[in-house]
């Protein structure tokens, strides 16, 4: 799954903690009716929360149906809506998604967070000046959301407009510096204009971040065996394989961002003897999303 579907999903699951209680009725409302309404309306809550987490495994088929009917249970709560509409991105019923989406932000304009998964729906249409509309909205809202500023950098990216695409994921790094999924797409980016040596320090600062990143390992290792740094280059592709061997898959990674220029010669890396020896040995082929990416997510 593109990394950046995943991200929103946690999105969703992470504003659920800080769900409000459920409100009260309305004094005038007879005591049965006042109990009953705010019952079923904790109900949903639960609901919501379960299935945020079952979203967090993955489990979006048993997560879906509980958000249904949590915002059956809690139609007054934006963050039910919300995650409905998350979940429903992740299942590409984008026609509801954006449904759920509009609902939450007719309760509650100010979430920046359902601008943001408006952007995803629009995104994963390939809407991509929309989608950069929605980013730039959801950052008015929340401005130092390195998320955000993330996504708006793969929607310049995609429209072409690739210096101020690296503007947004150096701005995301700033607020985190953990943040290696901007690092590694500045490095796409790099490779791509032939700027090899600052490809190559990109991947290398993010797989110092995250050593189980699978994809600058991968990128690191094609640009080092290409430049003529082979052993390492080989060591390092077989590191990153067995990590996660999805990345052997041309289109994922057309998918996660890789121009043509690293796909040609990350075509030629995949197919020397010992790294297709590699790929024929028992291999971790996460079914987790990697983490946001496009087309995240």
């Amino acid at each position: 799954m593109p990394k950046h579907v995943r991200l929103i999903s946690l999105l969703m699951v992470c504003s659920l903690w800080s769900m409000p209680k459920a409100a009260n009725a309305q004094a005038l409302i007879p005591h049965t009716l006042q109990l009953d309404a705010t019952k079923l309306e904790k109900q949903g809550l639960s609901l919501a929360q379960e299935a945020a987490q079952l979203a967090q495994f993955q489990q979006v088929d048993l997560a879906l149906p509980r958000a249904r009917l949590a915002s059956q249970l809690a139609p007054g709560n934006d963050k039910v809506w919300l995650l409905l509409g998350g979940l429903q991105l992740q299942t590409k019923e984008f026609d509801s998604a954006i449904a759920s989406l509009k609902k939450a932000q007719s309760i509650n304009p100010k979430n920046g967070d359902i601008l943001f998964a408006l952007g995803s729906v629009n995104f994963q249409q390939k809407n991509y000046q929309a989608a950069a509309v929605n980013y730039q909205e959801g950052l008015k809202l929340k401005p130092n959301n390195p998320e955000g500023l993330f996504d708006l950098g793969n929607a310049y990216f995609m429209l072409g407009r690739l210096p101020d695409a690296i503007a947004q994921y150096d701005k995301a790094v700033s607020q985190d510096k953990k943040f290696w999924p901007a690092l590694n797409n500045i490095g796409l980016i790099n490779y791509e204009q032939g700027n090899i040596p600052e490809a190559i320090k990109r991947w290398q600062s993010a797989v110092t971040l995250d050593k189980q990143a699978a994809e600058p390992l991968l990128a690191l290792a094609v640009a080092l065996y290409t430049k003529g740094e082979r052993q390492q280059g080989l060591t390092l592709g077989e590191t990153a394989l067995r990590i996660d061997s999805r990345y052997a898959n041309l289109n994922f990674l057309k998918e996660n961002l890789w121009g043509d220029r690293l796909l040609s010669d990350t075509k030629k890396f995949l197919e020397l003897p010992r790294i297709q020896a590699a790929l024929q040995q028992p291999a971790n082929s996460s079914s987790a999303p990697t983490p946001r990416k496009q087309p995240a997510q």
